[in-house]
């Protein structure tokens, strides 16, 4: 088993992205610890739990210290509401940023210790929407394109004991996509605009997560890996009246 007699901490684990990831450690051999300001109403099984909110820089460092060990951390926790620019205070934006990217960093340097011991690893959940315009979510868009950042800096900074990577991940299907894309229909029509058809998993995310933290990827650090399907098709090529019929065809791509 790839993680097997390691020790991983997913921070926001108990639900979506984050607890599939969690269950992908797990079936790896890892033990996992997973984070959140509030406990899961469905525990991810063969997981330990501890309140945490990431924000919060004192209570992360006493959580780290208090562990005896460490050699995976994902840092999942993060997400932000449908928000327009002008309709929300600097404020509010500005805590989608402090969740989104100076949490990260706040984990990263209290685990950084156990994992340069361990020679651990650091697995950053990005977003396509740090590489790309985000309208409705712009201060997640700019964070989530720090974030990328700061990964591979402090990949060079810790290195050779402590590899740092990122998964850009696209849209995901989980029990709260209708917020994002509407119901089954809204959910469906998305999906038709993945080249390979259909939404994430949160075992794709947690399929890719595990690599990145095993020996596999012994030798890959700093690096930014796409899990979105494919991207997004051009929207142009929809709008384009030239080689329209070929393409309905199916005879242009």
């Amino acid at each position: 088993m790839e993680l097997d007699g390691k020790v991983a901490v997913v921070t926001g684990g108990t639900r979506g992205v984050g607890a599939g990831i969690a269950r992908s450690l797990v079936r790896a051999g890892a033990e996992v610890v997973v984070c959140a300001r509030r406990p899961p109403e469905t525990p991810v099984p063969k997981t330990g739990f501890a309140p945490l909110d990431v924000r919060d820089a004192d209570a992360v460092r006493e959580f780290f210290a208090g562990l005896p060990r460490l050699d995976v951390l994902v840092n999942n926790a993060g997400g932000a509401p449908y928000r327009r620019l002008a309709d929300a205070e600097p404020e509010r934006h500005a805590r989608v940023i402090e969740l989104n990217l100076l949490a990260p960093l706040t984990v990263s340097l209290a685990a950084y210790d156990h994992l340069r011991r361990t020679g651990g690893s650091v697995v950053m959940i990005g977003s396509v929407s740090g590489s790309r315009p985000s309208p409705g979510s712009a201060a997640y868009g700019a964070a989530k394109a720090g974030l990328e950042n700061l990964a591979r800096s402090m990949a060079v900074e810790w290195a050779p004991q402590v590899r740092v990577n990122t998964l850009v991940v696209g849209m995901v299907h989980t029990e709260l996509a209708h917020l994002h894309y509407g119901g089954e229909d809204g959910v469906e029509a998305v999906a038709r605009t993945v080249p390979l058809g259909r939404l994430a998993r949160p075992a794709d995310v947690g399929a890719a997560a595990v690599f990145l933290a095993s020996d596999a990827a012994a030798y890959i650090s700093g690096a930014s890996l796409l899990v979105h399907g494919g991207g997004e098709r051009p929207a142009f090529l929809d709008a384009a009246t030239a080689n329209k019929e070929k393409s309905e065809k199916g005879e242009v791509t």
